[in-house]
């Protein structure tokens, strides 16, 4: 044996060692339970395997789009203040458009200073036009709006994958879901209760901080009584009981945060002087400069003494007076339960929701089903096998052999591959492994029935051996580049069971040009060389 075929069969041999090592690890020990536990620890199970949970969660990233605005509102109130325009008045006048800003009250003598500074880099994400009555309007831009909601939507899913690894369950499945508008696919393997997913999920509701207008009212009507049945459009009314046990109140809040969700840098559980669950945070530096600004004018010493309420999903928790100023660290006390505030702190430490979410569908897999899937998997991809293997000994006798070393390896390096990358092996994935040999066995066909045809004109063994793989060498590639291209989009475009088909596929497409191509060239090369010149060869 040549020293150049010695090298390629040390190669071979040292890259089996390496993709055995992918698929198990070092084993605690070598029994059947300790190589079954090593290799389920390398490949991890997918959903429809291992059984779980399936969600499919809505993002309304419209609200993103109000919040936003809601924030320039205040932004631009304090603009103009700054550039010493006074009297201007900053609302947006319909809630069905919440990307419109109204600017009305503007001096005439100051309407050339206001519209450059709308027009100005601080707002061009917004439209400025002037209405007939002189007054202005911003309207925030299509391309803006869908950016910010690819943004919103992008954010919510590394928020949710944060909160669910943060509860143990890590490398979870969490994508957008193509088959709705602004939906996210959520899969959970090896959780079983529904229920308690959900919850955790729902725990994701907006938290914010609003100045409160006036109220509690005793309900709708007669908050609507005491306004006059008109609330103000930079205003809106909030239900909510933020006493223990009260009946619910009506507040009528400012439709701008102070703070929010995404303003929280930290927050930890922890309990007031009493003994009572309540939360402690931290605020990033520019919401603390805006929060100390607020608080500043509205404590109870100030001219202007004020109140906040605690909003947590879309309900009033807790009023509060504002006894000091406060500026990137406080408390938040109410009517917690040390359930809600360890859900809380969880919520704003892991990043707090964009916009609020909505459960589309929740479907459980039995983790009996998921065994019986990868029984049934398993037994269809052995039995495959060993028929092709049996097909190729009895069609290409010697020649077989080769065939069938070669499949073999095909399967280490697939399943070393999917170890060392952290792939998810679900039941179509176990379609994309049977599909692969069944791809294997064709390129091996290819080159056998060149080399069959080159021996039938007349050539020697070796020279039929090199001229077959020279031959077919480009059909192969063709082949195997045009599926891996499919198996790409599948992969771009598809979720969950469809993307393991393809990652699979794709991996076992790669193992395969490597082992049809070279590995048997290298075993047909090792029998040649043990061969008489002009022997025959069994094909």
């Amino acid at each position: 044996m040549s020293n150049n075929l010695k090298g390629k069969t040390a190669f071979i041999v040292a890259l089996l060692v390496v993709f055995c090592y992918g698929i198990v690890g070092i084993p605690h020990s070598l029994g059947p339970a300790g190589l079954k536990q090593a290799l389920t620890d390398r490949i991890k199970l997918g959903l429809d395997l291992k059984g779980g949970i399936h969600l499919v969660l809505q993002v309304h990233v419209a609200e993103a789009v109000g919040s936003t605005t809601d924030r320039d509102v205040q932004r631009i109130q304090a603009d103009l203040e700054k550039a010493g325009i006074k009297g201007a008045s900053v609302v947006k006048l319909d809630p069905a458009h919440p990307e419109t800003i109204a600017i009305s009250g503007v001096p005439p003598a100051r309407a050339s200073d206001a519209r450059a500074l709308f027009q100005g880099n601080d707002y061009s994400t917004y439209d400025l036009s002037t209405n007939p009555d002189g007054s202005e309007k911003l309207t925030m831009k299509p391309a803006a709006i869908r950016d910010l909601e690819s943004h919103t939507l992008d954010q919510s899913i590394e928020t949710i994958r944060d909160r669910v690894n943060a509860l143990g369950v890590s490398e979870t499945p969490v994508q957008r879901y193509g088959l709705g508008e602004n939906e996210v696919l959520v899969e959970l393997p090896g959780i079983t209760d529904a229920a308690e997913v959900e919850d955790k999920i729902k725990s994701t509701s907006k938290l914010a901080i609003y100045a409160v207008v006036s109220g509690p009212y005793e309900n709708d009507q007669a908050a609507m009584t005491a306004l006059n049945n008109v609330v103000p459009p930079e205003d809106q009314l909030v239900h909510g009981n933020a006493t223990p046990n009260a009946p619910d109140e009506v507040y009528l809040l400012e439709r701008a945060s102070q703070v929010e969700g995404t303003d929280f840098r930290d927050a930890q559980p922890s309990t007031d002087v009493n003994g009572r669950p309540n939360m402690r945070f931290t605020l990033t530096t520019e919401a603390g400069d805006r929060f100390y600004k607020y608080t500043s004018a509205h404590s109870k010493d100030s001219a202007s003494p004020g109140s906040m309420a605690i909003v947590l999903g879309g309900r009033v928790k807790e009023v509060a007076s504002i006894n000091s100023a406060i500026r990137d660290q406080g408390e938040i006390e109410g009517t917690f339960t040390k359930a809600e505030v360890d859900a809380l702190s969880l919520m704003l430490r892991t990043g707090a929701l964009p916009a609020s979410i909505e459960i589309l569908e929740t479907r459980t897999v039995g983790a009996s089903l998921g065994e019986a899937s990868i029984h049934e998997g398993v037994v269809a991809a052995i039995a495959g096998m060993l028929l092709v293997m049996a097909f190729m000994l009895i069609y290409y006798r010697g020649a077989g052999i080769n065939a069938d070393l070669a499949l073999i390896l095909n399967l280490v390096i697939l399943l070393g591959f999917m170890g060392f990358f952290g792939a998810t092996l679900t039941l179509p994935g176990i379609a994309g492994v049977i599909l692969t040999i069944g791809m294997g066995v064709d390129s091996n066909v290819l080159i056998f029935e060149r080399i069959r045809e080159e021996i039938n004109l007349g050539k020697t063994a070796a020279v039929a051996v090199q001229q077959g793989f020279a031959h077919a060498w480009i059909t192969i590639v063709d082949t195997h580049v045009t599926t891996i291209v499919s198996a790409a989009i599948l992969i771009l475009f598809g979720s969950g069971p469809v993307k393991g088909f393809a990652v699979t596929l794709i991996f076992g497409l790669l193992a395969n040009l490597f082992t049809a191509v070279f590995v048997s060239r290298v075993i047909f090369d090792a029998i040649l060389a043990n061969k008489e010149r002009g022997a025959a060869l069994s094909i």
